[in-house]
């Protein structure tokens, strides 16, 4: 069985507005929220989660506060990666020891490594797991290196709980690469909300998905639309999301999404430096398109 199918919600982490630690009240809420409204799986502590500005203890404690609190009604999947091969050695066996479904693992950023640096660094992590389930995750643009399609498929072949990826890389060739050289076997998400229909249609099973944290059903549907044969309704969602997709990233994710969250009234709160609030501008033209969309 895959970790999950369909969307899962690349979750935001809400802070509280006097002190930015996590408001773990307002966090249940938006669980509870995105189960009911459609999302698969929640992937926490992601980059949308803003993990990158957290303590490893607020890391941990977010984790394991989402698992627990979400009691299997969904699978949770935590984002335990990090480009310090130990630290991510240390997360990921912690969190698996919460009772993660699957661990989600970039790639090293900043110092990123050769091809042979990156295979290793994933084999250790995942050997240190207890055969907890890992997707690798991809995404050239924030880690400055791209895993290559080779790599992944050696990386499958010889690590039996490496069992996906989430492409970000935007490069379609590149996964029809990988889909070739892993004969398909490997549980393939879209990391970018404008690709998951081309995705799916190379044998990908779902999305991790910044757009489901405001429109869960959505990008539900988008998935099971295709799923069940439905490849026309489905390519029209993904035309449909086009406009809220854009401005959901035209300032630096997460920025736009825990605006578009604060919105709604789920109390995201604020961001962590050196993420600044969305500018006047932007955050008009993002509430006339959620209106537009119905979030509003």
């Amino acid at each position: 069985m895959p970790v999950f199918k369909g969307s899962a919600v690349a979750i935001v982490t809400p802070f509280k507005r006097e002190d930015e630690s996590i408001n773990y009240e307002a966090f249940a809420n938006f669980i509870d929220y995105q189960i009911e409204n459609g999302s698969d799986a929640i992937v926490v502590c992601g980059s949308t989660g803003e993990a990158a500005t957290m303590t490893e203890q607020e890391h941990l404690d977010a984790c394991k506060f989402c698992i627990e609190y979400t009691k299997g009604r969904v699978p949770v999947i935590g984002g335990t990666g990090s480009n310090r091969t130990q630290t991510a050695i240390e997360l990921s066996r912690e969190v698996a020891s919460y009772g993660a479904d699957g661990l989600l693992l970039i790639s090293p950023y900043y110092n990123k490594g050769t091809q042979e640096g990156i295979y290793r660094h994933f084999r250790m992590v995942a050997d240190e797991v207890n055969g907890t389930p890992v997707i690798l995750y991809n995404v050239p643009s924030r880690t400055g290196s791209n895993v290559l399609p080779s790599t992944v498929a050696r990386l499958v072949k010889d690590v039996p709980n490496i069992v996906g990826i989430k492409e970000a890389s935007g490069n379609i060739s590149q996964i029809v690469k990988l889909m070739a050289l892993t004969d398909g076997n490997i549980e393939l998400y879209s990391g970018n909300d404008d690709q998951v229909v081309p995705l799916l249609s190379m044998g990908g099973i779902g999305v991790i998905s910044v757009v489901a944290n405001v429109a869960p059903k959505t990008m539900h549907d988008l998935c099971y639309k295709f799923f069940e044969g439905d490849v026309a309704g489905a390519a029209k969602i993904q035309r449909d999301i086009e406009e809220l997709f854009e401005l959901l990233f035209c300032e630096v994710n997460p920025i736009p999404v825990k605006k578009a969250v604060d919105l709604m009234g789920f109390n995201a709160g604020p961001l962590r430096m050196p993420l600044t609030e969305m500018t006047p501008a932007n955050t008009e033209k993002l509430r006339q398109a959620m209106k537009d969309f119905g979030i509003l």
